[in-house]
């Protein structure tokens, strides 16, 4: 065959499948909005699947079955669609899926994703108070940057990725900015304040209005033997777990000196007590109290988030875990700004917490105590994260 006539067969045969592929996105069917968010703040959720027997839409919106999100029956109509429609929601941030016969599924018709954990989820934002802080709004904004230190004290691992968001106006400026460590829970990494915790909307927009300092925030990896997020690092791309090796062992509180030195010697950081906050969630929170510690005159501003409190028998003879009571009153004796603890009133970890404030009370040890409704969820995290910001170097 004439090789012009090859050239020309195999470019219409191109052409035609591009053709055809174009046909299948704008007329192959229905154009499917879901989610929508209704003027009321109730939100419809829209599913094509006319060969399916049963769909469900499950998410952190509906009244959950112990551990397990709820859900709810869908309705299909004559075409095939698949709907729901929620009550009026409060402004916030919700994690949602579809169960089509059985099978958890990501809403084929929103892109906007998450991952906890192993766990992927489709999200929508309702408008009008917390939704509106976490969500891009028109003000200037600061910036993310994923990068690598060097953590020697680490037995583990000693080269690390690090996520540091610097706010708005800091690349064409020389100030100097006070430092907020901000630590996540059992199975995050240096992802997880960023994309499910909205930092960088929250501080951006909180920022903007006046309501917070500008600051550096940096978002670690407290797991010691990850190089980074799963899919991140030289192990390549492999499944997310919560069951690590070196997990609250001690080693992330007694190499934490790695962070503050790479962050001091790398940014336009100010290096002094007051000018350092850490917090964190969870087992960030279990960081956060040991670190601040262990470390008795490094932090000026403690938060703890549904923390996990103390070691377990096994870990207890790590140097770290030594003398709980004895360096808190050394931390007490150094002085401090502020010293923040927030829960959720159906939080596993509600006693653990009550337990150890009446430790502080014992000492004396001073503290701000905020108590939410809700459990151990991203849903209080957020918002626990929006009033303790704006609460710091001041």
């Amino acid at each position: 065959m004439n090789k012009k006539i090859v050239t020309l067969t195999l470019a219409c045969l191109l052409c035609h499948s591009v053709l055809l592929a174009q046909q299948a996105l704008f007329w192959g069917g229905p154009q499917i909005t879901s989610p929508q968010v209704n003027p009321d703040n109730s939100v419809t959720f829209r599913l094509l699947a006319p060969d399916a027997k049963e769909v469900k839409l499950t998410g952190d919106f509906l009244p959950p079955q112990g551990w397990i999100p709820g859900s709810e029956p869908m309705t299909r109509d004559e075409k095939g669609v698949w709907s729901y429609t929620t009550k009026p929601l409060e402004s916030d941030l919700y994690g949602y899926a579809l169960l089509v016969d059985g099978l958890r599924m990501m809403d084929p018709n929103n892109v906007h994703q998450i991952r906890d954990v192993a766990t992927v989820t489709n999200i929508v934002i309702t408008p009008g108070g917390q939704g509106d802080l976490y969500s891009v709004q028109n003000v200037p904004h600061g910036t993310v940057t994923r990068t690598w230190y060097d953590s020697p004290s680490n037995k583990y691992v000693q080269k690390r990725r690090i996520t540091i968001y610097t706010p708005p106006g800091y690349e064409q400026g020389k100030r100097k900015y006070p430092v907020f460590y901000l630590l996540h829970g059992m199975g995050g990494d240096e992802e997880a304040w960023i994309n499910l915790g909205r930092t960088s909307q929250i501080m951006d927009n909180l920022i903007a209005a006046g309501k917070a300092e500008p600051m550096i925030v940096v978002m670690t990896n407290g797991n010691v033997v990850q190089e980074a997020a799963p899919g991140e690092s030289s192990l390549g791309l492999y499944k997310p777990t919560m069951q690590l090796d070196g997990t609250m062992d001690g080693q992330f509180e007694a190499s934490f000196t790695d962070v503050i030195r790479y962050v001091e010697s790398n940014y336009r950081a100010i290096p002094k007590k007051n000018a350092r906050a850490i917090a964190g969630l969870s087992m960030g929170g279990y960081h956060t109290l040991h670190i601040s510690r262990y470390y008795p005159n490094t932090f000026g501003y403690i938060g703890l988030f549904s923390a996990a409190i103390m070691p377990d028998q096994s870990r207890a003879d790590s140097p770290v875990y030594r003398d709980v009571e004895g360096t808190l009153k050394k931390q007490h004796e150094n002085g401090y700004s502020l010293y923040w603890i927030a829960i959720g009133k159906d939080d596993f970890l509600y006693k653990a917490n009550v337990d150890y404030r009446a430790l502080l009370d014992k000492i004396d040890m001073p503290y701000v105590y905020r108590e939410s409704r809700g459990g151990h969820t991203w849903t209080n995290w957020r918002v626990y994260l929006s009033e303790f910001a704006p609460l710091l170097f001041k």
